[in-house]
């Protein structure tokens, strides 16, 4: 059975462990080296002040997670957020992800969050190696819709690479707007509340 929480920072050996492999042996991501862990934990704690960070169990073992991110520094993007998800390689296929969006989802429209961002790794040529289109396949599945595609933007392995911006509207777009409300000032009964059901 899996079960959600908001991550901790005690997490971060097994949130770099699932993160580590994608760094090492994949382009869905275009760092070319893992990250401290002290780098790693203290990427963990500076997303808690204003976003949700949502991992995935099963059995008490770590098998995926989910976090949103400031999109853009000007204030005028403050409605905006991306998002990043990770699941074990061993425990794909299994609805995981989806149910970690809906989740995340959940929480961001409490703080007033409208627009949603998600940067997908695209392959220039149809057979490669180090990246398929499931990304990009799996965020149009749950609702989001291709925006823009930076071409040859990412290189590594050797290798070129896109990058497509998908988008998500998960809130209206009021006038004047709400004002965005930081995770860590939501009541935690509400945010728990998302993560049980």
């Amino acid at each position: 059975m899996i079960t959600f929480r908001i991550a901790r920072v005690e997490d971060a050996p097994r949130i770099l462990e699932i993160y580590a492999y994608y760094v090492e042996n994949t382009a869905v991501s275009y760092e070319y080296d893992v990250p401290t862990l002290a780098e790693f934990t203290e990427r963990i704690r500076s997303t808690l002040v204003k976003y949700p960070y949502i991992v995935a169990e099963e059995d008490g073992r770590i098998v995926g997670y989910i976090y949103a991110s400031r999109f853009a520094q000007r204030a005028a993007y403050g409605w905006a957020a991306g998002t990043s998800i990770y699941i074990d390689r061993d425990y794909h296929r299994r609805g995981i992800g989806k149910l970690l969006y809906e989740k995340l989802e959940a929480i961001l429209k409490l703080q007033n969050i409208t627009n949603l961002y998600a940067g997908a790794a695209d392959p220039m040529e149809e057979e490669d190696p180090y990246l398929t289109r499931n990304s990009e396949n799996f965020h149009e599945a749950i609702g989001y819709k291709p925006v823009a595609r930076y071409n040859g933007c990412g290189n590594k392995f050797g290798r070129w690479y896109n990058l497509l911006w998908m988008e998500k509207i998960i809130n209206e777009h009021c006038v004047p707007p709400k004002e965005v409300v930081a995770f860590s000032e939501l009541p935690e009964n509400a945010v728990q509340e998302i993560l049980k059901d």
